[in-house]
């Protein structure tokens, strides 16, 4: 609502420079008890998993720990991802392998070093976010050839034998290894699996009691009791001294070779760390009850986190580091609520690499090369193959999984991204276009999917079957059209017109064209920016592609006496909106509509907002029709029960929602720049001459808060309020609640845990959702999804 144009005075914490909280309160490391037992948990997985890698790489054991133990020290400390665990992964264990083999571990180290810094150059750039348009098919299909090719080399082990250099070299020999068993690395290995597979489904109360044990720390511990009990004779964890630990020196070998390693390993780590951080945001995002604001991942400076890793964990001697779902996830849902969790963590590893060698000298190589074997086993995922399967990605998953398993990591992704882009182009290609004569005589032309200048040949040829003179109807069903299919369409359509026939262009989607639609549409969209913004005007504020509308009485605008402009054009602009519902939209919700005309409404949530006409709430919310049970007022104001002068419309619209409807919820939202609270800001209403005076006196209490006489002061989380008005706006927010408990229909349900109540925020000019959550008043930012990146 705009209700109020006077400027208001500056009162934000700039301007006076104080807070309006009063003195900064001192902020200082805080070490909560979810950060310890989370830290634990994480500890407990990662330790086996480290050593466990860095046996599969064929680096010194230590250098699994190194990476753990930096991963999270500083990626953890330094990183862009609060919740992100970093550490080795087996996404890099077959690149890092390969190098081993043609350079030596200290040129390893020093290639660790090289590609930590272009990950930090990388970060500093800021093209973080450009890795996430690498299309999920090749993601998949790189992790899926590495698992492969880890749990071939790892099999080898499992049996009692040696892995060889390559996939088809572990495939030849795999014949012979089965026919040499040895018994007693089988039989632990079979333990190790047997107990990893078998832990989470423990049943009754031992699986209650085992179950927040890490079933790799179980196995591993399992297997490591049974083979030293059982006496067995295995090659074991062998930790040398640290004194004799192996750092880096300058690389040596072929300087291309060199530069394609450190490439290899920057783009590899890159990607996988950054696609894992966008899967702990959503992982956050969906915790149950969260018990704190977690920020979003800065991916930039996630990618300069890795890159400090890497330069330390290699400097050290480590292994590559990157960051870890597995790990991470496993942060997240033991609660932990800030970057300490992963600090300590990496303490831990530390204190076991100093304090624990005897312990872990116990535990036969045979089980930690089961458990990493295991662990490549499930990075060729069923649900990975199954997504690319219905994104007719196939082609793509296997292309790179077959590439990484023969050639290469590198190599793999190249060949995935030059598959992707040839399968692009084929469907750009591949549009279906259609022409058929109705019995009116009148020609349809039917595009189906992507009209680019590939389709502009095919769609000539059948726009020329449309005979001169006759109507034609051109029907766009796809999400994108490109210049020279604009082009091509508008000639035709020029060209048509002159010989004396009529086409229409109907964008029946709704899609997105490459140039404005106004010369693909034959009248202006209805939404007022789009007429503003994309319409040429001939006179004022009328579109020049609009027709005149037909009146109820036949006539057309220009006759209908005694209205001014101003009126014929919000009549002709009511009309064009009701055309185009009925053209574009009616036939696409008429099937649904019609269930709910005979099934009446189910909502599930009442949503209590502003009449401000800039919150669309089907579009901030991204509902339907039969979604929401809307409460419009002014300053989205909830009367308390017998407040003086109370309005029984919205007492009503409560108790047909919550008793009649039976909704789960109930949302008060409100939003910036609302005229509302400009008012109640600027002139209090004291006597209530008017009725938007009298009805403005229900927003005092919201006044009252705002200036802290009330309960803690609310604020957006990350900042504080932008100045007086935006904090009285969340002030009302949390007020109205406050009124909505006193209703007796939401206090009943709310008493038998039937309703939940919701607090909302908008802000208009970021087009940002911010969601009431918490104890304290602090208005989180709802994030906007993103493509999920799984990891090993």
């Amino acid at each position: 609502m705009n209700l109020s144009p006077r400027p208001l005075p500056d009162t934000s914490p700039t301007a006076s420079g104080q807070s309006p909280h009063g003195p900064p309160r001192p902020r200082g490391p805080r070490l909560a008890g979810a950060d310890i037992s989370a830290s634990i948990a994480v500890f407990l997985i990662a330790l086996p998993l480290s050593l466990g890698i860095a046996l599969a790489t064929g680096a010194p054991l230590q250098a699994g720990l190194v990476a753990a133990a930096v991963g999270g020290l500083v990626a953890g400390r330094l990183g862009g991802s609060v919740l992100q665990v970093s550490g080795p992964a087996a996404g890099l264990t077959v690149v890092t392998a390969e190098l081993i083999q043609h350079y030596g571990w200290r040129t390893t180290c020093a290639i660790t070093v090289l590609a930590g810094a272009a990950q930090l150059a990388l970060g500093f750039l800021r093209v973080a976010r450009s890795a996430l348009a690498v299309s999920p098919a090749i993601v998949h299909g790189m992790l899926a050839g590495i698992g492969v090719t880890i749990a071939l080399a790892q099999l080898h082990i499992v049996l009692g034998g040696t892995p060889e250099s390559s996939v088809l070299a572990n495939l030849g020999s795999l014949p012979g290894q089965l026919a040499r068993v040895h018994p007693a690395a089988l039989a632990t290995s079979a333990l190790t699996l047997l107990v990893l597979l078998g832990w989470s489904r423990l049943p009754g109360g031992l699986g209650r009691i085992a179950r927040p044990v890490p079933a790799a720390l179980a196995a591993v511990a399992a297997s490591t009791a049974f083979a030293s009990l059982a006496g067995l004779r295995l090659p074991r964890v062998d930790l040398p001294s640290w004194s004799s630990h192996a750092l880096p020196h300058l690389p040596e070998g072929p300087v291309l070779g060199l530069l394609a390693a450190v490439l290899t390993i920057t783009l590899v780590a890159s990607v996988e760390s950054l696609l894992s951080a966008v899967a702990v945001d959503k992982l956050t995002t969906a915790r149950p009850e969260p018990r704190m604001h977690i920020p979003r991942a800065d991916l930039d400076r996630e990618l300069r986190g890795q890159g400090l890793a890497n330069m330390v964990s290699g400097a050290l001697g480590g292994l590559p580091v990157t960051g870890v779902a597995v790990r991470s996830s496993a942060n997240v849902r033991a609660g932990a609520v800030s970057r300490n969790s992963t600090v300590l963590h990496g303490v831990w590893i530390v204190l076991a690499a100093l304090v624990l060698v005897p312990v872990l000298d116990l535990i036969p190589l045979a089980a930690l090369a089961a458990l990493v074997m295991a662990v490549g086993v499930q990075m060729v995922s069923i649900n990975h193959i199954r997504t690319v399967t219905r994104h007719r990605e196939v082609a793509v998953y296997a292309v790179t999984a077959a590439g990484v398993i023969l050639l290469g990591v590198l190599e793999g992704v190249g060949l995935g991204i030059a598959t992707a882009v040839a399968v692009a182009l084929h469907r750009l290609s591949r549009t279906r276009i259609t022409h058929e004569e109705d019995t009116g005589g009148r020609h349809h032309v039917r595009v189906r999917g992507q009209l680019t200048f590939l389709a502009v040949p095919r769609l000539s040829r059948v726009l020329h079957l449309v005979p001169r003179g006759a109507d034609a109807l051109v029907e766009l069903d796809g999400s994108f059209m490109d210049h020279a299919a604009y082009e091509s369409l508008q000639d035709w359509q020029h060209s048509h017109r002159s010989q004396g026939g009529t086409a229409e262009i109907s964008a029946r989607s709704g899609g997105r064209i490459a140039e404005p639609s106004r010369a693909v549409l034959s009248c202006c969209r209805p939404w007022t920016a789009w007429r503003n913004h994309h319409c040429d005007r001939t006179d004022k504020g009328r579109p020049a592609a609009e027709a005149p509308v037909a009146t109820a009485a036949g006539g057309t605008e220009a006759t209908e006496a005694g209205r001014t402009p101003e009126a014929a054009r919000s009549g002709r602009q009511l009309a064009s909106g009701i055309s185009a519902f009925q053209r574009d939209t009616a036939p696409r919700v008429r099937e649904e509509l019609a269930r709910l005309a005979r099934e009446g409404q189910r909502p599930t949530q009442l949503f209590l907002t502003c009449a401000d006409s800039r919150l669309v709430t089907s579009m901030i919310t991204s509902s339907g029709p039969g979604d929401l049970f809307v409460v419009r007022n002014v300053g989205n104001l909830v009367p308390p029960p017998g407040a003086e002068g109370g309005d029984d419309s919205v007492a009503a619209a409560l108790d047909y929602a919550v008793d009649v409807l039976e909704v789960e919820s109930v949302t008060v939202c409100g939003h910036s720049g609302c005229g509302a609270m400009h008012a109640l800001l600027n002139a209090p209403p004291a006597g209530g001459s008017s009725p938007l005076e009298r009805w403005l006196r229900h927003g005092l209490p919201s006044l009252v808060r705002a200036k802290g006489a009330e309960g803690p002061r609310p604020r957006l989380a990350g900042r504080e309020p932008a100045d007086a008005a935006e904090l009285l706006s969340l002030s009302n927010v949390v007020q109205q609640l406050e009124h909505l408990r006193r209703h007796e229909s939401v206090a009943k349900r709310l008493a038998e845990g039937r309703i939940a109540l919701h607090g909302m925020y908008f802000h208009v000019g970021e087009a940002q959702a911010y969601l009431l959550s918490g104890e304290e008043p602090v208005f989180s930012v709802v994030a906007p999804g993103e493509r999920e990146g799984v990891h090993a």
